[in-house]
């Protein structure tokens, strides 16, 4: 694993779980927090080996900060903390979905989810989109 800045990043995940993981060119994966009981997306962040290592173990999620370049456990300066429930890879290994009891604001801004502000079309009442209807 090389960090954005070309230098290494150990890691301590199960080797049979990094060989079918496929990253981005910076080596991160994009990882999606949904809250476990209703179904609603949270967040996205980035996940490099190590940090999905750290959630997997540590039942916290971890994620990689690409502007900071460094390690965050979410919750740990906020207070709303993501406690796992379950961790999946999506069909291409491409994608991590992390299940969690979020406790608080998902988001940086204080919303529940970061999803909450920008809706670019209607919401659930807005009818499907589909062309063969």
């Amino acid at each position: 694993m090389t960090s954005t800045t070309g230098t290494p990043r150990p890691s301590s995940l199960d080797p049979e779980i990094a060989a079918r993981l496929k990253r981005s060119a910076d080596g991160l994966l994009p990882a999606i927090a949904q809250q476990y009981d209703t179904g609603e997306v949270l967040m996205l962040g980035w996940m490099d080996d190590e940090a999905l290592h750290r959630t997997l173990t540590t039942g916290r999620c971890t994620y990689w900060s690409r502007s900071r370049r460094e390690y965050w456990v979410k919750g740990d300066t906020s207070g709303h903390f993501q406690w796992v429930k379950s961790v999946a890879l999506d069909c291409d290994a491409d994608t991590v979905l992390v299940k969690v009891d979020q406790v608080g604001a998902a988001c940086h801004t204080g919303a529940r989810t970061c999803f909450d502000e920008d809706v670019l079309r209607g919401g659930a009442d807005s009818g499907p989109a589909r062309s063969d209807q």
